[in-house]
């Protein structure tokens, strides 16, 4: 019975990250056709997706590319888009840090939004679920996301700008963020820290490059920070 149960969460871990293929698919072909309409050849693109799989960051970076931006002001942004990852490992390492360093290495690589998501929630749901368990949920949610995301970008970049308009593609970007961003803001600092980013990057939209999300990214952290210290020391 022990040795199934890891089989069984790592299904109900297939079943979870089901409904994500719903915006990871529409996310993965804007992405694909954009890189193409951007200059990228299929193999740039589908390197692209493989290497950096996280969608955010490789849209932000190929804006940047179009608009001649400098290669340190691209790295920049695809690194500050990206940080969000640092701070998942962090969340995830009381729950998988004993796991051997070979598969902490897969989690790392399939550590996206999604799979951090939806696994903490279940983990803090269920706090007696053995390390074993734990991972085996983790690759469950990945096993439908990231394959997915490979073949639609595959797709997009094939088939470039024969998608019609009226399919409307680009709704899963921002719709993917609200889904995962909104039951997330669980404390006071989590609302500052999204409020505080929301405004600043409306408010230095104008900047060049994109570097308003930079400034914004970081003044973000700042005030969650600030605010988390503050309700630390009040309690």
């Amino acid at each position: 019975m022990a040795s199934s149960r890891p089989k069984t969460v790592y299904l109900r871990g297939v079943r979870d990250g089901l409904p994500f293929v719903l915006v990871v698919v529409p996310f993965a072909l804007v992405f694909g056709v954009v890189a193409v309409e951007a200059g990228l050849t299929l193999s740039q693109t589908m390197g692209f997706s493989v290497l950096v799989i996280a969608g955010a960051a490789q849209i932000a970076a190929l804006q940047l590319m179009v608009e001649n931006a400098p290669l340190l002001v691209i790295v920049a942004t695809a690194l500050a888009v990206n940080l969000r990852m640092a701070m998942y490992s962090a969340s995830l390492a009381p729950h998988l840090g004993a796991a051997p360093i070979w598969k902490r290495a897969v989690v790392a690589y399939l550590n996206v939004d999604q799979t951090y998501a939806m696994s903490m929630i279940r983990y803090e749901a269920e706090p007696g679920m053995t390390i074993s368990e734990k991972l085996a949920y983790f690759f469950g949610l990945a096993t439908p996301v990231v394959p997915l995301w490979y073949a639609a970008s595959l797709v997009g970049a094939v088939a470039g700008a024969r998608f019609p308009d009226w399919l409307a593609l680009d709704f899963a970007v921002p719709i993917t963020f609200l889904a995962l961003v909104a039951p997330m803001l669980k404390s006071l600092a989590h609302v500052a820290a999204a409020l505080t980013s929301v405004v600043l990057a409306l408010t230095l939209a104008g900047l060049p490059f994109n570097t308003g999300l930079l400034v914004a990214g970081f003044c973000a952290m700042l005030v969650g920070a600030g605010v988390e210290v503050m309700m630390e020391r009040r309690a």
